[in-house]
């Protein structure tokens, strides 16, 4: 795709980030299994359905732009679900709560990931005044700004206490 025009930036960033939204809709569940923590297993779980909500906000947006979504892979997403893989493969060999501390931090990559990202084609959907698309990225940027503060919390709070004690 040439980038000749901020509109043509936009529209290659939105299918980026389609393409990851879509690859974590497929990760997500599998974090969610790998966790031992029931907390965050339940934050796997919910930021899942946010996940599947974003695919729907992007495939609004892309409507609107009289575009189709596909046709990008997000090599990023890729390399970061990777990684994610080879901390599920260590299940039952590391200790359940080492473990949780590694998802949460593996999990905190993809959202700094999606926030960089987002903040991105929010700020071009403002410059190209296009207003429904600006509500829309924002809604999914406070969810991802969120998400990562509540790993945070849950990782500070009990996570990573019980992996220190290991």
């Amino acid at each position: 795709m040439k980038l000749a025009t901020l509109r043509d930036l936009y529209v290659a960033e939105l299918k980026d980030l389609y393409s990851a939204e879509k690859q974590l809709v497929k990760a997500i569940p599998k974090m969610a299994k790998a966790a031992s923590s029931p907390e965050l297993r339940e934050s796997f779980q919910e930021h899942w359905e946010q996940t599947k909500g974003h695919v729907e906000r992007l495939e609004t947006i892309f409507e609107e732009l009289g575009k189709s979504p596909k046709g990008e892979t997000c090599e990023a997403m890729k390399g970061l679900v990777e990684e994610g893989g080879k901390l599920i493969e260590e299940k039952g060999k590391a200790d359940p709560s080492v473990l949780d501390a590694a998802l949460i931090s593996a999990a905190q990559r993809v959202e700094h990931y999606e926030i960089a990202g987002y903040g991105s084609v929010r700020t071009y959907a403002r410059m190209l005044d296009e207003r429904g698309a600006v509500h829309l990225l924002q809604q999914t940027l406070d969810e991802e700004g969120e998400t990562d503060k509540k790993l945070t919390e849950l990782a500070e709070r009990v996570v990573n206490v019980e992996a220190a004690r290991q």
